[in-house]
């Protein structure tokens, strides 16, 4: 025992992260349109590839509810072969980046950018799932699934079907929404399991004319791809999603890896490492034919929470895993649709950040600005446009606010006047910086002294020169400029 002190901790850690890994892989895998057992694939591989590397030692990986929405794009547009190629690609990416030490660059990416990405995945999964929920055929857009809600609550009060899987759908959120009240001994059970348990029972028992889940076994639902799937290489739209996957599940790995640091006092993520780790997972995920895989941080909080202490607890509820895909995958057939769908509604409400965004709108509005954006960009355009256009924002904002600029000017009456330019001058603040200068007085010589400045673009340098020359008058001395 003295070889493996935290065995007895890390054994009942990992029982509770099984038990809540279980309807998360399973909701997540319908979720994205893929069979059920993929799901469990993607946790088993999570827990015992990635959770046998190096890296975040307390923190579980697996299928994601913030990679459903790209998932499922990708399954509709390129198919379910392809999913392999793209997850296989994605894998081999974040290993080249965390061997070429990029991981800690992740760091940089504004945190209003992560948490509009989330809140953007967080609306338009809340807005899919609520078609389940209603036993509804969900549109193709995000803004056309949040557009045809109301039709849809209507159009479901005259069906029977439709009243039954909502009653199930919405029985499920309450659970977990009020879990958290019941007593510690019955909190033993974790409120994904308890919320689901029930709802199949009640399933079971009312006969519901509801749609359960479809169960092909673990082995018929593997599909590596193929090698005519590897010829879909050649678009540009599957290297866009490519590209896309990598960002969004390497930023959500490292940010939870981040959060899960401060949740106990152990060793510290290796930022490079753990990349390394979720590309090897992932690219054993791909050859699978699986979902990706991201660092989860609902997992991993249950895990630290549950008095984990090594990387032994996320190995064995990997197992765990296994053996229940193994030997119970009749299991699933009983869990209804819509009460999976009530299990992702309530984790697309946790993605969204609203104390964050108060916060920020009271101290920080150009960061609330950032985080509103880029959640509209992804409901209205996509996962991948939206992002990008929130980085964007980021970068100008940032550049906007690195360009702080003091003209002071100094006029005694007689003599020349003197301005002094001071800070960094960049084109951002050239309209301010002419507005100031054009307003000295034309019929006296003019010192524009530039000494002052840290920083001087070729815009604002070639601006000052124009304005000198413009400046000067035949009846005064031409304007003095002092060089950098």
């Amino acid at each position: 025992m003295t070889k493996y002190p935290h065995i007895k901790a890390d054994f009942t850690a990992s029982l509770v992260v099984f038990l809540v890994a279980l309807p998360l892989c399973v909701g997540v895998a319908v979720a994205s349109g893929v069979p059920a057992e993929i799901g469990l694939v993607t946790g088993i591989v999570g827990g015992i590839v990635a959770g046998l590397m190096r890296g975040s030692s307390l923190q579980v990986s697996g299928p994601a509810a913030g990679l459903t929405v790209l998932v499922y794009e990708a399954v509709d547009e390129f198919g379910l072969p392809v999913l392999g190629v793209v997850v296989l690609a994605t894998g081999l990416l974040q290993i080249g980046m965390g061997v070429l030490k990029l991981g800690r660059y992740f760091r940089a990416i504004s945190v209003s950018v992560v948490e509009g990405m989330l809140a953007g995945i967080g609306l338009v999964l809340i807005a899919g799932q609520l078609y389940s929920v209603l036993a509804a055929e969900a549109p193709e857009s995000g803004l056309g699934k949040i557009a045809g809600l109301p039709a849809a609550l209507v159009d479901s009060v005259g069906s029977a079907t439709s009243l039954a899987s909502l009653a199930l759908g919405a029985g499920t959120v309450a659970v977990l929404v009020l879990w958290k009240r019941m007593p510690a001994r019955v909190r033993v059970v974790p409120g994904p399991l308890a919320a689901i348990g029930l709802a199949t029972a009640a399933a079971v028992v009312f006969d519901a004319p509801v749609a359960t889940v479809e169960v092909n076994g673990l082995l018929g639902s593997i599909q590596p791809p193929s090698l005519d799937a590897f010829g879909e290489l050649a678009g540009v739209g599957l290297i866009g999603t490519i590209v896309a996957f990598t960002l969004i599940a390497s930023a959500e790995s490292l940010f939870s890896a981040a959060a899960v640091d401060r949740m106990h006092d152990g060793p510290r993520t290796a930022y490079d490492k753990e990349l390394v780790a979720q590309g090897a997972g992932n690219a054993v995920c791909g050859v699978l034919g699986a979902l990706p895989m991201t660092a989860v941080i609902v997992r991993s909080a249950a895990n630290v929470q549950a008095g984990a202490r090594t990387k032994a607890s996320r190995v064995m509820h990997g197992v765990w895993l296994l053996l229940f895909a193994a030997l119970l995958p009749g299991v699933l057939a009983y869990i209804p649709i819509p009460a999976l769908a009530g299990v992702l509604v309530h984790a697309g409400a946790k993605l969204i950040p609203v104390r964050s965004l108060v916060g920020l709108w009271r101290e920080h509005r150009g960061e609330a600005l950032i985080l509103v954006v880029t959640a509209v960009s992804i409901v209205a355009v996509s996962m991948f446009e939206g992002v990008l256009i929130g980085v964007a924002l980021s970068v100008v904002k940032t550049a906007w606010d690195s360009s702080h600029v003091k003209l002071e000017v100094i006029d005694k009456g007689a003599g020349p006047v003197q301005a002094y330019l001071s800070g960094n001058a960049t084109f951002l603040k050239l309209p301010k910086i002419l507005d100031s200068l054009e307003a000295l007085p034309q019929n006296r010589p003019v010192e524009l002294h530039l000494s002052g400045l840290h920083h001087l673009d070729h815009a604002c340098r070639t601006a000052l020169e124009s304005w000198a020359e413009r400046h000067s008058s035949a009846e005064t001395e031409p304007v003095k400029v002092t060089a950098k």
